[in-house]
């Protein structure tokens, strides 16, 4: 699977979180809820300061047992203290272009992703959602490198 480097500035996202781990039986049902919650729970919609309308879909705070995995948008400054806030530290990242299904697509790049030999640094890895067209989306996934 192709790639290619590039260099980040800081970004900082707002919205829902839970925790999960990839041997979670219900890592799909947490979050397909997370996804559910910002879009028909009108939780995007709430969001100020927005940089674009790209879905972002972050994996962070990684230790042994999982990670958090975040669902809302880029914002220029956080003023929403009722949703989550987590900043995408600046920084090296090897970043995937996908398109196709929105699930199956991205189901398909992280199952061969995990797989690769990644210099990763778990420092939060994510997912921006270029458009969404659910049956023909455009996805790059972003892996935080040393």
């Amino acid at each position: 699977m192709n790639y290619e480097i590039v260099n980040l500035e800081e970004k900082i996202i707002v919205g829902v979180s839970t925790e999960t781990s990839n041997e979670d039986p219900k890592m799909g049902e947490k979050i397909g809820k997370l996804w559910a919650e910002l879009y028909q729970g009108g939780v995007n919609a709430k969001i100020n300061n927005k940089v674009n309308n790209y879905a972002i879909g972050l994996y962070s705070n990684y230790t042994e047992n999982g990670y958090i995995v975040t669902a809302g948008n880029e914002v220029e400054k956080s003023e929403n203290d009722e949703l989550t806030t987590k900043v995408i530290p600046a920084g090296r990242y090897a970043k995937f272009s996908v398109r196709g299904h929105m699930e199956k697509a991205v189901a398909q790049a992280w199952g061969k992703i995990w797989s690769m030999d990644l210099d990763r640094s778990f420092t939060g890895d994510f997912e921006e959602y270029i458009n969404s067209d659910f049956a023909n989306a455009d996805i790059d996934i972003y892996i935080a490198l040393k």
